[in-house]
């Protein structure tokens, strides 16, 4: 494979297109303030980046990304994908996962208002999220250790599995079909933990 390592890309599609490669300690950030950068690409392995613009993640198939930080900014990271691994991470992104197939999330920190609409196959452990309507019309959901604070959370989920998580949501699962919850704390009362300044 290609390695693309320890470079800054701010212009637009900066990596489009792409096809077996890793990217390593690269930033993606700057005053062209770029989108797309790795829009239709194909088996990539992000490690170790900084991602401050929208879109990095569109029409890709085969996509690892580990020890990544995709700030407040990367709006909508992860739309159109399929075959997602993202690995102790950082997802700060509104919108930053929709409509994506066969995704596994582990060891990662979720600030993300609509997060994962319209998705099918997703496992999440060992993670934390925040935002409103989390997973809405999503389906075949296995969640481990995950806690959750927010409100209007899994709206329409169906075929889903929760267990050993807490859950800190009001007005969650309507209209969700086939869903099991194990050993899990699920509260209506919500409790943002991140403080405001």
């Amino acid at each position: 494979m290609k390695i693309v390592e320890n470079k800054i890309f701010d212009e637009e599609r900066a990596l489009y297109d792409s096809s077996d490669i890793i990217v390593k300690g690269c930033r993606f950030e700057g005053a062209a303030d770029g989108e797309s950068a790795l829009k239709e690409s194909r088996n990539i392995v992000v490690e170790d980046c900084f991602w401050d613009l929208r879109y990095p993640f569109w029409h890709d198939t085969g996509l690892a990304v580990r020890n990544t930080e995709l700030t407040e900014k990367c709006r909508a990271a992860f739309w159109y994908s399929d075959g997602i691994t993202v690995e102790a991470s950082r997802l700060h992104g509104t919108k930053a996962l929709r409509e994506c197939s066969d995704v596994a999330i582990r060891n990662t920190d979720i600030v993300s208002a609509e997060f994962g609409w319209s998705v099918n196959g997703i496992t999440m452990e060992s993670s934390r999220a925040e935002g409103e309507y989390f997973m809405m019309r999503s389906s075949e959901l296995r969640f481990t250790d995950v806690e959750l604070h927010g409100k209007y959370s899994f709206q329409y989920i169906k075929d889903a599995t929760f267990e050993n998580c807490r859950l800190y949501t009001k007005d969650a699962f309507w209209h969700a079909k086939g869903v099991t919850v194990k050993n899990c704390i699920v509260s209506g009362e919500y409790l943002a933990w991140y403080a405001e300044d």
